[in-house]
């Protein structure tokens, strides 16, 4: 059997390596919103690195992060900034709570970008930050 080495789409690299940088939480989902990376101050907030956790299917990543309205209870997916990224394919914004691995509660502010790439690849860019007590 031949040796097949995969190569990853270079806008998911180039991606990785914008997100990699940052100081804002952000993270990235494939067009499945399968969680592919979140960078280290996403970790920060949501209590564990992503080398930790790795890859995540939607499903999974939101039962432990949420989303949750500021009560508490989960919010449908179809709510989420992310998802009306992926689905109309142009920049959205949300208001929510995510939960860290330790149980604390985070109201965040959330943008994601969508990306299209030359070679197949969709997804979206999330950028997310702590909304300030006032």
């Amino acid at each position: 059997m031949p040796n097949v080495t995969y190569q990853k789409p270079i806008e998911l690299i180039h991606a990785r390596n914008l997100m990699g940088s940052l100081t804002t939480p952000a993270y990235l989902v494939d067009a499945e919103a399968q969680l592919v990376y979140y960078n280290d101050a996403a970790g920060q907030l949501l209590g564990r690195r992503f080398e930790e956790s790795g890859p995540m299917p939607a499903a999974v990543w939101g039962a432990e992060f949420g989303p949750y309205d500021t009560d508490g209870k989960p919010m449908e997916i179809d709510a989420l900034e992310t998802t009306r990224a992926l689905r109309d394919g142009r920049p959205a914004h949300a208001r929510f709570c995510v939960h860290s691995v330790n149980g604390d509660s985070h109201e965040i502010e959330s943008s994601a970008l969508p990306i299209r790439g030359g070679d197949g690849f969709e997804g979206a860019m999330v950028f997310f930050w702590p909304v300030s007590d006032r």
